[in-house]
């Protein structure tokens, strides 16, 4: 049977910004979300003082069972390089070894593991290992996505999309129905699920002209949200997490409509950063 033709129409963007983070009452997890058209994105207000890990799980779970249709950008990669497994057999393993640790909390997964680093200075012999996403984000000067294989240092993402694995784990076990994982579920964007894609910031932002500069004003948001189509922010103080998570939804908004998007990802075992065009 014929794959149905792409469906790029959505009701709600989210954008989240996510991690991996191990001490309490850690603040680095945001969420947006803006509907479609050109409305300004919102902060969605977590449920305590600050958003969780499983705090997100639990609203995505409760946003997936609405009659609505979602196209949610997670900030973390989605699978490891060179792993050569399934991702939905990876995700089982993570979430198997760090079942007992809280809150979706993964880094015990790469204790012991040569292809970490996971403590003190760069092991020798360790290999950054790029998957094929992250070279072509940097070749197309969209940024630089760091390897998930390094857990130590201030720019280290490999927490996060641990921690990461096991959302889109139970995602995966309880939302199936509700929600397809680009680019792995090959209906992604074809039937009327929700989708759920890994995002880097960065790329919106560099896509409005910033670089690598942090956005340091509401002037600056509203400037690369006016270059997303989007309505800027009438008030407000935002830190780099929310920055990240309102420039998200509104960078889904903006690209979600281009078909190269979808299917840049296409064949891509080791997942893609929506966005990211293919090589070539």
């Amino acid at each position: 049977m014929a794959k149905a033709a792409l469906d790029t129409a959505f009701d709600r963007y989210v954008g989240i910004d996510w991690s991996g983070a191990a001490q309490p009452g850690y603040a680095g997890v945001a969420v947006a979300s803006c509907a479609a058209g050109r409305m300004a994105p919102v902060l969605v207000p977590p449920p305590g003082k600050t958003w969780t890990r499983s705090a997100v799980l639990d609203w995505l779970r409760g946003e997936l069972a609405k009659p609505q249709r979602l196209l949610v950008g997670f900030d973390f990669a989605f699978a490891l390089p060179g792993d050569g497994r399934p991702v939905a057999d990876l995700w089982a393993e993570v979430e198997a070894r760090c079942a007992a640790d809280a809150d979706l909390l993964g880094s015990r997964y790469a204790a012991g593991d040569p292809r970490f680093w996971t403590a003190g200075p760069q092991p020798a012999g360790w290999n950054a290992s790029p998957r094929a996403t992250e070279v072509a984000c940097r070749e197309g000067g969209l940024g630089s996505p760091q390897t998930p294989f390094q857990l130590i240092g201030a720019k280290q993402v490999g927490k996060g999309a641990l921690a990461g694995m096991r959302l889109l784990h139970q995602l995966q076990r309880y939302a199936a129905d509700r929600a397809a994982i680009w680019p792995f579920d090959a209906a992604a964007g074809h039937d009327r699920r929700s989708v759920l894609c890994e995002i880097y910031p960065r790329l919106f932002i560099r896509q409005a002209g910033f670089g690598n500069a942090k956005l340091r004003s509401r002037e600056d948001l509203n400037h690369v949200l006016n270059a997303l189509a989007s309505i800027g922010l009438a008030r407000g103080t935002f830190d780099d997490h929310q920055c990240d998570a309102l420039v998200t939804a509104a960078g889904l908004r903006h690209c979600a409509g281009d078909p190269l998007r979808w299917s840049a990802g296409h064949g891509q075992p080791e997942g893609w950063i929506f966005g990211v065009p293919k090589p070539g």
